[in-house]
């Protein structure tokens, strides 16, 4: 009764605060009544080739901020943009200037598993805590930081949904698992192994360099291996031009990948009609229609009367992650550690999932979902465990 009471109340607030984000416009930018402001960082790609799966989340934490700005409150928040492209070279010395000049209280980010681990050490050791809406890698979690967290599933639970997904709801018993060698997608195709292997499929291997644009080695490889399905650890830039390969060489098995390709740049990339079909599956919710959340149907409403497009991947985690960092504020806290100590208490509801943090600063909930891409649209299939393709 109690949960059932909290998901209630919580639908209410998330409601309220939907309806000022879609009215507030660039809330941002007004002068805050009390004159007390203060600054989350948001770092990510914003730039490069694969920004497609980060700006979705950056503005879902703007729209937060503004309508909580809206609300004229004691303290305000400026969001404030650090473009790392993705590159831990570039997004090192954007953290210490984020900690040094800019006097961030909280980050947002980094969106990508790689920068993660080479910011990680910068923000611990400058005691600012961070909610990662989108990096995944396993490992971020165990190296003991105390001021990180994320609002995601890591890989080993993406890729143990993901292969559960092939095994039962394809049924494939010959799979071929290509990966880009990434910190994200190396280890993501890993865990895809092994689960596919559990559930009886025989497996074969290949890596690409997702910065050249020949694939032929690896599409050889899967052509010879004659498999049901294709599982591709990595982004979405790259998995456009595999796919098209893959095509082009007569190779028809499912394709496969995981959340760094759920963005229509990956159908556009392999050449329109190529990718249909093909599953992406994502610890993260994109439910404009409220197929498996009233809140998400709202919030999709929401972030479409005030940016003019759909929601993405990690739009709704975008929002979650600066919620977290709005609820310490909203309670008083604006001291670094105060902030920090809050998100390891916080229990409230977001629009993706229940915001609430385990001692290691993984998310409590752990779903995974499924999407099928569909011309230039990716449509929600549902839960990994449950979900069926024709």
């Amino acid at each position: 009764m109690r949960r059932n009471m909290m998901r209630v109340t919580g639908a209410v607030a998330l409601s309220a605060a939907l309806a000022l984000s879609a009215a507030a416009c660039g809330g941002s930018d007004k002068k805050s009544g009390s004159g007390d402001t203060v600054t989350i960082g948001f770092m990510g790609d914003l730039t490069g080739e694969n920004s497609g799966i980060v700006i979705p989340p950056k503005q879902g934490a703007q729209m937060a901020i503004d309508a909580y700005n809206a609300t004229n409150p004691k303290t305000k928040i400026t969001l404030k943009t650090y473009d790392s492209q993705g590159k831990g070279e570039q997004a090192v010395p954007l953290a210490k200037q984020a900690i040094t000049k800019d006097k961030v209280v909280g980050m947002i980010g980094p969106a990508f598993s790689g920068e993660s681990a080479q910011v990680g050490p910068v923000l611990e050791e400058g005691k600012i805590p961070s909610v990662s809406p989108s990096a995944t890698n396993a490992a971020l979690g165990t190296h003991g930081w105390k001021y990180w967290h994320r609002i995601v599933a890591n890989d080993n639970v993406q890729g143990a949904g993901i292969g559960g997904f092939i095994t039962r709801g394809l049924k494939a018993k010959n799979v071929f698992i290509i990966d880009d060698q990434s910190e994200y997608g190396k280890p993501l195709a890993a865990t895809v192994k092994d689960t596919v292997t559990k559930g009886g499929a025989s497996v074969k291997t290949g890596a690409i360099d997702p910065q050249g644009s020949d694939f032929s080695a690896a599409v050889n490889q899967a052509k010879g291996a004659n498999p049901d399905a294709i599982f591709f650890g990595g982004y979405y830039a790259a998995a456009g031009k595999l796919v098209k390969q893959l095509r082009e060489a007569g190779v028809k098995a499912r394709f496969l990948s995981g959340d760094g390709s759920l963005d229509k740049g990956l159908a556009k990339g392999a050449g329109g009609a190529n990718a249909d079909g093909s599953v992406i599956g994502c610890p993260c919710l994109i439910d404009p229609t409220g197929k498996a959340s009233e809140a998400s149907k709202t919030f999709s409403t929401a972030y479409k009367a005030k940016f003019n497009a759909d929601t993405a991947i990690y739009s709704a985690e975008g929002y979650d992650a600066a919620t977290a960092f709005i609820e310490a504020i909203k309670a008083g806290n604006t001291d670094t550690d105060k902030i920090n100590a809050y998100l390891g208490k916080i229990d409230v509801p977001g629009v993706s999932k229940q915001i609430k943090f385990s001692p290691t600063g993984e998310p409590a909930a752990a779903d995974v979902y499924v999407y099928q891409i569909k011309g230039d649209t990716l449509p929600l299939l549902g839960k990994a465990s449950e979900a069926t393709v024709s």
